[in-house]
């Protein structure tokens, strides 16, 4: 029910917008999370957004680069990825589920992913 899309290929310093949508009819209700794998390593938690909004949390590894937000009448969260490095190369999932659920990495659902690669 979640498709993460977006990514590409983008160089070291530049900018992608990813976007997370669902066809589901109870967006609104979900708390969405963005996830990263990145090649050889474990998944990890980026960050999360509230089911209205208020409230958003990110990693100490993406803050004040990267940005999450949503627009529930369009059911689509997104995640503005800004000052891109190498090390941001991965996989990126959405996910849905209740807050503490998606920030302990167990979120109800998991979203197709889409690859970021940031070359340097």
């Amino acid at each position: 029910q979640l498709q993460a899309f977006g990514g590409g290929l983008v160089q070291a310093g530049g900018s992608l917008r990813l976007s997370c949508t669902t066809s589901g009819r109870t967006f609104s209700s979900k708390t969405v999370g963005w996830f990263r794998q990145a090649p050889g390593k474990a998944r990890e938690f980026v960050g999360v957004i509230s089911l209205s909004g208020g409230e958003v949390l990110h990693v100490e590894s993406v803050k004040g680069r990267f940005t999450i937000s949503r627009d529930n009448a369009k059911k689509t969260v997104y995640l503005q990825m800004n000052v891109l490095k190498p090390d941001d190369t991965a996989v990126y999932y959405c996910a849905s589920g209740r807050w503490r659920d998606v920030i302990a990495s167990r979120p109800d659902y998991w979203g197709q992913g889409t690859l970021v690669t940031v070359s340097s």
